[in-house]
């Protein structure tokens, strides 16, 4: 096939909404080269592009809140820039299937890029803390919809042989995000460019939005009626992603406690409420006796319990490691750093037997990574000691990076309904963004156990997570089991 004709027939395939073009057999290699290749390098420009701007959105304006305090005020405030962020996102991110089957990829991927731009604009001409919390919660909005959509429309955008790699390669973003991300932030900060570094955000986003609009598939037309909206479990949810948020903001002591206890109890009524629900947030295959996905699904909210370590990471360099703010933060990119290039080599990885192993191997490596780290704090710890820490960081992230692709793409496939198998992608992300929420919560809570002393928060929180993360490996080998068993 000429490149004109492949041309012609993605233009074609776009207006009419179905899935993407099949390359012709001489480029049908599944490979990066192919998903790099004319006809699809554009949908996975958008699909990692989306999620990037998420992730380094969320890192660099860590780094920015000090300048933005100190131009515009409001330091109470200094929570809620994150908190209204991720609430939003988790709200928009429980609404992306339904918007995917209304407006197909195209028009729902220009609603997220463009509400996304609306807050960074809003965001970057903030003369207050209020208005700027504003605009942060408008980018909240629309950067759930890009995450979501990274997963959800790689089954109708790209072939089934490309999916393997470009689950890695849109997972592969949010490790990006926290490599660039602080230090882009930090940068700019350092010029004094706070509201520059919005207006950067909001020109990425339009460029992309007018990609969107051209190169992905419209509607699809199947005719199917949209499902209402899952009000009691979205309502439920949006509760506990809030509460869980504020519970790192409440004095030490028992209205942490509490606040971690409502934030549960809310949880569990969200999984009751989704389980004799005519309409659910997640795909009902996920309540499914005997269905797996339920089990992908909690795999994943164990990595981002894993992830969530770098928070903190940066602060334990710097107390217990003597490092400078530079490298304490290049410090806390080390797991992503282990995620991101272990993905690069597992999305090849061509035998089911090889990817099974992944999956069932990953969770363990990630607990070891952890708890090795934690045996090895203590304070003053000298320049051998820290590469101890960087080398048994990054070996975690691997755990993280050669099964995170398998678990996107067996998500993918768990069924052969398009808007179904939609939906089980978009809930990876909604899974990532509540798991970010609850462990967040937790990890301030352990690290605040350790009271004033910087070494004990560290091994409260590293162990805490560690033991944590020993679940994932129940639940990575659940995953694995064939639907049907129990």
């Amino acid at each position: 096939m000429t490149d004109s004709s492949s041309a012609r027939t993605t233009t074609t395939r776009s207006d009419q909404g179905h899935h993407a073009p099949e390359a012709g057999p001489a480029t049908s290699s599944g490979g990066w080269g192919e998903l790099f290749s004319r006809p699809f390098a554009a949908p996975a420009s958008i699909l990692a592009g989306g999620v990037a701007l998420y992730a380094m959105n969320l890192y660099f304006t860590a780094a920015l809140l000090p300048s933005i305090v100190e131009d515009i005020g409001g330091a109470r405030y200094y929570a809620w820039v994150a908190t209204g962020f991720l609430i939003a996102a988790v709200v928009s991110a429980m609404l992306v299937s339904r918007l995917l089957a209304r407006l197909g990829p195209s028009r729902a991927y220009l609603t997220g890029f463009l509400v996304f731009a609306g807050g960074a604009g809003l965001t970057a001409l903030s003369p207050s803390m209020e208005a700027l919390i504003v605009g942060r919660v408008v980018q909240g909005l629309g950067g759930g919809l890009m995450a979501g959509l990274g997963y959800a429309v790689i089954r109708t955008a790209l072939p089934e042989r490309l999916w393997t790699r470009a689950a890695g390669l849109v997972s592969a973003m949010w490790g990006v995000g926290t490599l660039v991300g602080p230090s882009l932030g930090g940068l700019l900060a350092g010029l004094g460019l706070w509201r520059g570094a919005y207006a950067l955000l909001l020109a990425a986003a339009v460029v992309l939005a007018v990609l969107a609009r051209r190169s992905l598939p419209g509607p699809s037309g199947t005719g199917r009626p949209a499902e209402p909206l899952p009000l009691t479990p979205l309502l439920l949810l949006t509760l506990a992603a809030a509460v869980f948020s504020v519970s790192s903001t409440v004095p030490r002591g028992w209205a942490t406690v509490l606040c971690v206890l409502l934030g549960l109890a809310l949880l569990a009524g969200f999984v009751l409420a989704e389980r004799g629900g005519a309409a659910t947030v997640l795909p009902k295959l996920t309540y499914r006796r005997g269905n797996h996905l339920k089990w992908i699904y909690l795999t994943v909210a164990v990595y981002c319990a894993g992830v969530m370590t770098e928070t903190f990471i940066p602060l334990f360099g710097q107390e217990l490691g003597g490092l400078s703010p530079l490298a304490a933060g290049f410090l806390g990119a080390t797991v992503s750093a282990g995620w991101t290039g272990a993905q690069l080599f597992s999305v090849g990885l061509a035998s089911e037997r090889a990817r099974a192993l992944a999956v069932r191997l990953g969770p363990a490596v990630l607990t070891a990574g952890l708890l090795a780290y934690g045996l090895l704090q203590t304070g003053s710890a000298s320049g051998a000691r820290v590469l101890l820490w960087a080398l048994v960081l990054v070996a975690g992230g691997t755990g993280i990076g050669v099964a995170f692709p398998h678990l996107s793409v067996t998500a993918m496939r768990s069924t052969d309904d398009e808007v179904e198998g939609a939906k089980a992608a978009a809930g990876l992300n909604t899974t990532q963004l509540i798991a970010f929420s609850v462990s967040s919560a937790l990890a301030g809570t352990l690290v605040n156990a350790g009271g004033d002393s910087t070494l004990d928060g560290a091994r409260y929180l590293v162990l805490g997570f560690g033991a944590l993360t020993v679940f994932g490996t129940v639940t990575a080998a659940m995953s694995l089991r064939r639907p049907g068993a129990r």
